[in-house]
């Protein structure tokens, strides 16, 4: 009995494997993403998004490590990124949207103080390939929408801007960590006209799935650096949100932190948990993270290079979320299955 027992508990063991030639997940839709990428150093890991058989690639932010306003200086940095041979194979193989980060935004944990902020959405819609005449041009932030339709569902992704708007932080002076929540109601993250934008599109919204990236983590607010958690109330309006639009299938997904993991929340009037999926660092990770609390996560945390993908299967309404390393390894899995209607 005892040998038995241990058999059994072998079967649940959580152990790294390949995807090549034996992933045999349903996918209708992938979603394949990440963010923390650095330009100056080798990013092992574009053979294996394009293993994944991505229908689109989100940046999740930190595209590049600028931290300049010096824009002739952030366009040359853009342009070896476009230069990357692996990264130009993504591109004309999968279609690349996302968000920025503060370091390719411009200015470490910066927010609305940063004076070249209209310039510099002009350098990223460039990068991105974002044409001339698009109404992002004129908009004030690089938030957009991006709709998915197939003959099995829709999928709604929409990119959020937690810089541009992002009102200042309030620092913490009485232990080690380097920010703390600011007073219940002050400040902002997304700013009133990206908060209507939200709400418009939410509530309107007749889509299978929403997909939500906020380049900051959503729900891990304990571990002291930017998160919404430092604005507590602007986490729960997009709660209330969330339910008041009935939007269905969110999920979330997010980076900047060097690590990847699962967050997962039970929103009160929702009939389904809130997954944020955070994916960080595919050029470069915490390799000597000690830990942090988190009481929404689920799993372990991921502390070497990865991306994340999400596999849609439609008719069983359910999603699979992905960690993979480089050569393809699963390094941490997640299935999610949502309501029907």
């Amino acid at each position: 009995m005892k040998l038995a027992l241990q058999f059994l508990s072998l079967l649940f063991l959580v152990v790294p494997f390949s995807i090549y030639g034996q992933d045999e997940t349903q996918s209708d839709f992938t979603i394949a993403f990440g963010s923390c990428n650095k330009h100056s150093v080798e990013n092992l890991l574009w053979d294996d998004v394009l293993n994944t058989k991505p229908d689109v690639w989100i940046w999740g932010g930190d595209i590049v490590y600028a931290d300049t306003d010096n824009m002739i200086k952030l366009k040359k940095i853009y342009d070896a990124q476009n230069a990357v041979k692996t990264y130009q194979e993504l591109k004309v193989t999968v279609p690349v949207i996302g968000t920025w980060d503060d370091h390719d935004y411009g200015l470490n944990d910066g927010g609305i103080e940063f004076t070249a902020k209209k310039e510099s959405q002009q350098a990223f819609l460039d990068f991105m390939d974002v044409a001339k005449d698009s109404p992002r041009r004129q908009q004030e932030g690089v938030y957009a929408v991006h709709d998915y339709t197939l003959e099995e569902g829709t999928i709604k992704v929409l990119v959020l801007d937690t810089r541009y708007f992002r009102t200042s932080l309030t620092k913490d002076t009485a232990t080690r960590k380097r920010f703390k929540p600011n007073v219940y109601g002050e400040g902002t993250i997304l700013g009133a006209t990206q908060w209507k934008w939200l709400e418009d599109q939410l509530k309107n919204s007749t889509a299978d799935f929403n997909v939500i990236v906020s380049s900051i983590q959503v729900f891990s607010n304990e571990h002291g650096y930017e998160t919404w958690g430092n604005f507590p109330h602007e986490v729960d309006k997009l709660e209330r949100l969330l339910v008041d639009s009935n939007a269905k299938g969110v999920i979330l997904l997010s980076g900047d932190r060097h690590i990847s993991e699962f967050s997962k929340k039970e929103v009160n009037g929702l009939s389904y948990p809130v997954i944020d999926f955070t994916s960080s660092g595919l050029t470069h990770s915490s390799t000597n993270f000690s830990g942090e609390p988190n009481s929404f996560r689920i799993g372990e945390v991921v502390t070497s290079k990865s991306f994340g993908t999400l596999k849609f299967d439609f008719k069983s309404k359910q999603v699979v979320f992905k960690i993979i390393g480089n050569d393809g390894f699963v390094l941490g899995e997640l299935k999610q299955k949502y309501p029907s209607n």
